[in-house]
C-alpha cells in the first residue's frame, strides 16, 4: 500500500516529533477505485449505490496487515459499475483522510445487481 499525503505527513511528525501529534484514526473504511488513487485518492468509483465498506485490519506482523472481516459491495443499481482495479483505506465513510491505497491482483466490474467481496484475509495491506 502506498501512504496518502496525510498519512505520509501524520508518521513523520509522529515519528519525528515535528508538527502536530497526530490522533489516530478510530475507523477505517476500504473503498474501491477505477485507477490507482495516488496519494490522494483519486479515481474512487462513483456510481449509483456505491459506499465505502467499514474495515477492522490485523495487527501487522512482518509487516504486513490483512482484513479481519468479510467486505462486500452489492451493485443495487440498474446499471453496471465501472470496473476496479485498485482499494483505498479511508478514515470516513464519505470525504475525510485518504490513508492510502493499491492495486488489486484481481480487479472488475460489478454488474447491476451483482456483488463483489474479499474474505477475511484477503486483501492484504503492506507498505512500499
Amino acid at each position: 500500500m502506498s501512504l496518502g499525503n496525510w498519512s505520509e505527513d501524520a508518521m513523520l511528525d509522529w515519528l519525528l516529533g515535528g508538527g502536530t501529534t497526530p490522533t489516530r484514526p478510530s475507523a477505517r473504511y476500504v473503498s474501491l477505485h477505477s485507477a490507482d488513487p495516488g496519494e490522494t485518492g483519486a479515481n474512487e468509483l462513483s456510481a449509483a449505490a456505491y459506499s465505502r465498506n467499514a474495515a477492522s485490519f490485523t495487527a501487522a506482523s512482518g509487516g504486513a496487515s490483512s482484513n479481519s472481516g468479510t467486505l462486500s459491495w452489492s451493485n443495487t443499481s440498474g446499471s453496471a459499475w465501472p470496473s476496479a482495479t485498485h482499494f483505498g483505506v479511508w478514515d470516513a465513510a464519505s470525504g475525510g483522510h485518504f490513508l492510502g491505497g493499491g492495486a488489486l491482483t484481481q480487479g472488475g466490474a460489478i454488474a447491476a445487481g451483482g456483488s463483489g467481496s474479499f474474505a477475511a484475509g484477503e486483501l492484504d495491506v503492506t507498505l512500499d
